[in-house]
């Protein structure tokens, strides 16, 4: 590497500078990002509790405001949670060093890591919203139908039964005769009952939502883990960042 940029600049490897290396969400990226040159992006606060370091960081009010889901832009903004506490890792034995490259690119150590740690949001119902309108921009077919103003010339010729006309009913007698609805309006039932109870298996998903199980699979591979071992064996719950529960209605 060195020999590449040319001299390695170790004065930062001198001054033996500790350094934490901390993951953030990309939500958080990115509204850093946005303000840039503007002064802070939020607070960080270090405690002790019981002996034990806590660390949060709270985000500057002004910058809660999020307009582009998913890298798309939203008619409407969404709040983003403010509070992110922080999960302390350690290092793992492993020798972190952070470079810098200057507009010469020039290389200079600034120091080691000595501290991992992942910035995660707190469970709000701002989160959940943030993450509800992810998930239906990122649903949004990429294709659209368009009106033509010509018809259409070329020759067609009639069948009894369309192909994919026998792959639906056969579907449809396989999954019992369910019809599947709107992708959001299953989420938004899945949503729903989560927030009740911690944990469902596969057959009381499937009466709440009255949809088939091959396409219920499918939607709660994306927000659900499937627990195949332990006490809740054969059950379904929330990832971490979608669970939001109401008070004490956690339950098994």
């Amino acid at each position: 590497m060195a020999a590449d940029k040319g001299e390695l600049d170790l004065s930062g490897a001198k001054q033996n500078t500790g350094m934490w290396l901390v993951k953030l969400p990309k939500y958080l990226a990115q509204q850093w990002a946005k303000a840039s040159g503007r002064g802070e992006v939020g607070k960080l606060r270090i405690a002790k509790n019981q002996g034990k370091p806590e660390v949060s960081f709270t985000l500057n009010e002004e910058l809660s405001n999020i307009q582009d889901i998913g890298g798309k832009p939203a008619a409407t903004f969404v709040t983003a949670p403010r509070e992110h506490p922080f999960q302390l890792q350690s290092v793992g034995g492993q020798t972190l060093t952070v470079f810098t490259e200057s507009l010469s690119d020039k290389l200079a150590i600034e120091g080691i890591v000595v501290q991992r740690a992942e910035c995660r949001p707190a469970a709000s119902e701002h989160y959940m919203q943030m993450k509800r309108r992810q998930i239906e921009e990122s649903s949004k077919p990429k294709r659209q139908s368009l009106q033509i103003e010509k018809a259409v010339t070329t020759n067609y010729k009639p069948v009894s039964n369309h192909q994919n006309n026998i792959e639906y009913e056969k579907k449809k007698k396989d999954d019992g005769k369910r019809s599947r609805v709107d992708k959001q309006q299953v989420l938004d039932m899945l949503f729903s009952a989560f927030e009740k109870h911690q944990y469902y298996n596969i057959k009381d998903l499937v009466d709440i939502t009255k949809q088939p199980v091959t396409y219920l699979k499918e939607i709660l591979r994306e927000i659900g883990i499937h627990n195949v071992k332990g006490a809740h064996k054969n059950t379904w719950e929330l990832k971490p960042e979608y669970r939001h529960y109401q008070g004490d209605e956690k339950s098994d």
